[in-house]
């Protein structure tokens, strides 16, 4: 067992009324030592409370007060897991975190495989290293809906492909979260010429006959780093092998909306793009139940921005009074969408130039906003700015390449630096909506704040939300 420590106190709250400071640690609640918020939350459901706290200089106090049943706490706490954050059992072939570059920040480094953050942040999990007291604890609490990394169906393949001998158990474990009446999001991370072909036909139609409680299946492209040293070969998608992928499954998704009117199954916007094709429409997404796992950011980025758009009106598509030179930084995957969407505009005095910027650092076939460096970002720039002669007015970045709540880049450069190395100013985007609020009026637009900053790369190769650890 562990202990809260509470990081923040909200104003007005039960916590400040009862004295609680940053620093304090919250141990038991009514005797019930704490792994989690999850223990928590149910523990705080009383109307009767006996608090034991344990102040920094190591004294512990009993706090005992009355509260009504809905009542919380207000506090947020340094993590979600008082216990420690569960390490991942296995040692995949296509593990992203093996794949980050020496020097960097300590947490990408953190192998995280934790059902208490599946449930509530929506990490994907393997389950690998889960035992009867977790499955009983799941079914206690009903903790649903889950996220699960389920690779392939297949139990030696699996077993093969994370490295580990209980892999194979994953029928058994769904059959579990199935009697518990526990629903799930799964995941496969597909590698060519491993769990994709014949393999990833017989996966989709066993996650398939486990509805309705798999409610959802993301099937994402490997992503491969410079930094990869794992023996086993792997390669990434092509245009080619990429188009036979959307084609194979569009098969199941079209299956799918005639029978139930939902897709179900979803492909990773990179697999469009390197493919060539337009990503579906928002439809297709059945209100984009994966989107904090990058499916549909594209589709879902293009309508906000069209919302946005249409909300304005006219009177936002008048332009600028002098000349304003907007740079708008991106991975290469998504420059031409940030193109095409700027390409709808006709600002008097509005000059926009996107600038794709390869991924120096992990490998140029990393191409996604959310795994760039502070570094390459500036070389770019200044290999733009130098080809175009004249500076920029401002420059646009994606959120998604910064550290929730404090806007530190993966190579640790805070955004106060990076801002400092140019004469524009740098604001951040996050939505379709920042976007085009930031093009129409630039001087008026401030980006999106660490607190408000939503979309992180996490080691399972999928964008996942994440936010303070509250007590709600």
């Amino acid at each position: 067992m562990g202990y809260g420590k509470i990081l923040s106190v909200e104003a007005g709250s039960l916590a400040e009324e009862l004295e609680l400071v940053p620093g304090d640690k919250i141990v038991e609640v009514n005797g019930m030592k704490l792994r989690d918020i999850i223990d928590l939350s149910f523990a705080f459901a009383d109307e009767e409370i006996e608090l034991l706290i344990e102040h920094e200089d190591g004294e512990q106090e009993l706090l005992e007060f009355d509260k009504d049943y809905d009542e919380e706490l207000g506090v947020e706490f340094e993590s979600a897991v008082f216990d420690g954050i569960r390490r991942c059992a296995n040692n995949c072939y296509f593990c992203f975190v093996d794949q980050v570059a020496p020097d960097m920040r300590e947490s990408l480094n953190i192998k995280d495989d934790d059902y208490r953050m599946s449930f509530l942040y929506g990490n994907f999990i393997t389950m690998t290293n889960m035992g009867e007291n977790d499955f009983k604890r799941i079914e206690q609490y009903h903790l649903s809906p889950l996220f699960v990394s389920v690779q392939c169906t297949n139990p030696e393949l699996r077993c093969q492909m994370l490295r580990c001998k209980t892999a194979g158990n994953l029928a058994m474990q769904l059959d579990r979260l199935a009697k518990a009446d526990v629903e799930y999001h799964t995941q496969i991370v597909l590698c060519r010429d491993l769990n994709d072909g014949a393999e990833l036909d017989r996966s989709i139609r066993d996650i398939l006959a486990r509805k309705p409680h798999a409610l959802s299946m993301a099937i994402v492209p490997v992503g491969l780093t410079k930094f990869r040293q794992d023996q086993y070969p792997l390669q990434g998608f092509d245009r080619e092998s990429a188009a036979r992928v959307i084609e194979q499954v569009e098969v199941f998704q079209q299956q799918e909306r005639k029978a139930t009117g939902r897709t179900f199954i979803y492909l990773g916007d990179e697999f469009y793009f390197l493919a060539g094709k337009e990503v579906p429409p928002a439809e297709n997404y059945d209100g984009f139940p994966q989107l904090d796992n990058g499916i549909g950011l594209a589709r879902n980025f293009m309508e906000e921005f069209a919302a946005a758009k249409e909300k304005a009106g006219e009177t936002a598509l008048t332009g600028y009074d002098q000349d304003m030179h907007l740079a708008v930084v991106t991975g290469t995957a998504v420059a031409p969408m940030f193109e095409q969407l700027a390409g709808q505009l006709s600002l008097n005095n509005l000059k926009v130039t996107v600038v794709p910027v390869p991924n120096r650092h992990f490998g140029t076939t990393v191409n996604v906003s959310g795994l760039l460096t502070a570094h390459d970002m500036r070389t770019t720039l200044e290999e733009t700015v130098n080809t175009l002669s004249d500076n920029f007015d401002g420059i646009l970045i994606p959120e998604s390449c910064l550290r929730v709540g404090d806007n530190i880049f993966l190579d640790d450069v805070t955004l106060e630096e990076f801002s400092g190395w140019f004469d524009g100013r740098v604001e951040t985007v996050s939505g379709g909506g920042d976007y085009f609020r930031a093009l129409t009026d630039f001087s008026g637009y401030q980006g999106v704040s660490g607190e408000e900053a939503v979309y992180m790369w996490q080691s399972n190769a999928a964008y996942t939300k994440k936010g303070g650890y509250k007590n709600e």
